[in-house]
């Protein structure tokens, strides 16, 4: 028995030095394969959950959006969580402000548009 134990000491006695190198080199696979997971998926879907939180934060009373379900329809009005989306004429539902996917069109463009429309006339 006394055998065995003399041999397990000499056994780690032969790793003194390198280890540091050795644990370098046996987790610097999965340092990398982390960074690599970071800037590929972590990094990318942060940024666009912020640009998102800023559009639906800049949205305003007839901008024309897109809902996540695909309904279009214009913004008839505002709260702090929900919003009115009329989505023909005098239909109008309520839903969370979340559920917007993207802005078609700012309100400012509208009306720019539809005075342009009217000019040619």
């Amino acid at each position: 028995m006394d055998f065995f134990i003399r041999e397990a000491w000499a056994q780690d006695a032969g790793l003194g030095g390198g280890d540091t190198t050795a644990m370098l080199v046996q987790f610097g696979p999965l340092i990398l394969i982390f960074a690599i997971f970071y800037f590929l998926i972590i990094r990318p879907q942060q940024k666009r959950q912020k640009e998102l939180r800023a559009m639906l934060s800049a949205l305003g009373k007839g901008d024309k959006v897109v809902t996540n379900s695909g309904i279009h329809g214009t913004i008839f009005k505002l709260g702090e969580d929900t919003i009115t989306v009329e989505i023909a004429d005098k239909v109008r539902i309520q839903m969370d402000r979340g559920q917007v996917s993207r802005v078609v069109q700012k309100a400012k463009d509208a009306s720019a548009s539809d005075n342009e429309s009217k000019d040619e006339s």
